[in-house]
């Protein structure tokens, strides 16, 4: 028996990386060392510390879970790259961090060159939205481990900041302005509940297969946000993810001697229909409470549930983003000029709320 009768193709392996060489190319830069297939990619600084006074580091790591399947089972494979690289770059940008950047790991039960290619070509096209690199990575074929015709995606990003400048939180002041930036939908959260409650991925959705609605790639919020970190002070971030609204917009501030939140965040009910609210909850999220309801389906159904169901409208704003992809805190006065910049670079953004001092426990965020 050879390693090919135990599962593992050397060959399919060298054409996968012979397509990842392509892709990757098109995100270098004159601060990559060296191409794919070293034993490590390096990246210089040099260009990237002029005038910081203390330069610092700052990384993140996500996969795209279970999103995946829906791609697997629509056959669509070039955007969940995309949403392996938001994952992180989103996160590290809540720091005030540049992406610099970005290494893969796709993993798979028996290798198909092109399948991997597809997935690594996202990968490099979020790189290259957000200004990063795609200096490596890795893909292992696992026979055995993972099912045939399933793929696990996972990375990590680098970026860096001047400490001086770095966003954690310690600025917020009560009163400030909650901006909320809009997302592309539902993003790489909570899908393992979206398997279930809604199995006809080819649905019609707005003249679209549901699945196809579902696969929207996640939005990446880089070059916006540090645009206007040049304008205005930005006093806290969050990029919502796991735990949506919820847990993730507490995040941004800092902590007492309690190890509690010293702020609280009040938020603007939203709409489900347009010009009800703060902003607009996109419809993908309406026909997932529907779902969760066991109703008709529609998304007028999901509004209804939305509306007369309190306990499902927390669990839906507890584990999706519900159309709020990113939230900055700003001075109350900067608030008009934040959401201008926002608007007329594609990204929607709007006021949905302010910062109070903490109650008792700290890090509460009420909608109201």
């Amino acid at each position: 028996m050879d390693y090919r009768q135990a599962g593992v193709n050397i060959e399919e392996g060298y054409r996968a990386v012979g397509k990842y060489r392509e892709y990757a190319a098109a995100t270098a830069n004159g601060a990559v060392l060296n191409g794919l297939g070293s034993f490590a990619g390096m990246f210089s600084l040099k260009e990237y510390t002029d005038g910081m006074t203390e330069p610092v580091l700052v990384s993140g790591t996500d996969g795209v879970g279970t999103k995946l399947d829906i791609a697997f089972a629509m056959k669509k494979y070039d955007t969940v790259g995309i949403d392996c690289v938001a994952m992180c770059v989103n996160d590290i940008l809540c720091h005030g961090a540049r992406p610099l950047f970005f290494l893969d790991y796709v993993a798979c039960g028996k290798l198909e060159a092109g399948v991997a290619a597809e997935l690594v070509k996202g990968v490099a096209a979020g790189c290259k939205e957000t200004g990063s690199v795609l200096l490596g990575g890795e893909t292992a074929e696992m026979p055995g481990f993972y099912d045939e015709g399933k793929y696990d995606l996972a990375g990590f990003a680098v970026g860096i900041a001047d400490r001086g400048r770095i966003v954690d939180g310690s600025g917020i002041r009560e009163g400030d302005a909650v901006i909320g930036i809009a997302s592309s939908g539902v993003h790489s959260n909570g899908f393992s509940l979206i398997r279930k409650v809604l199995p006809n991925l080819n649905e019609d959705f707005g003249g679209m297969p549901l699945g196809m609605a579902l696969l929207e790639p996640t939005r990446l919020y880089v070059k916006p946000v540090l645009g206007l970190m040049e304008r205005i002070e930005i006093r806290g971030m969050a990029h919502i993810t796991g735990g949506g609204l919820y847990e993730n917009i507490p995040r941004m501030f800092t902590r007492g001697e309690n190890g509690r939140p010293l702020f609280d965040a009040v938020i603007q009910k939203p709409a489900y229909r347009r010009g009800e609210g703060a902003w607009t909850v996109p419809p993908v999220f309406a026909r997932i409470a529907a779902g969760c309801a066991g109703g008709t389906g529609t998304e007028a159904a999901g509004i209804d549930a939305l509306k007369n169901d309190p306990g499902l409208e927390k669990m839906m704003f507890n584990t999706y983003n519900m159309g709020i992809g990113f939230v900055i805190a700003v001075n109350p006065g900067d608030s008009s000029e934040a959401v201008e910049y926002l608007d007329g670079r594609g990204f929607p953004a709007w006021k949905i709320g302010r910062v109070e001092k903490a109650r008792t426990d700290g890090g509460e965020l009420r909608i109201e």
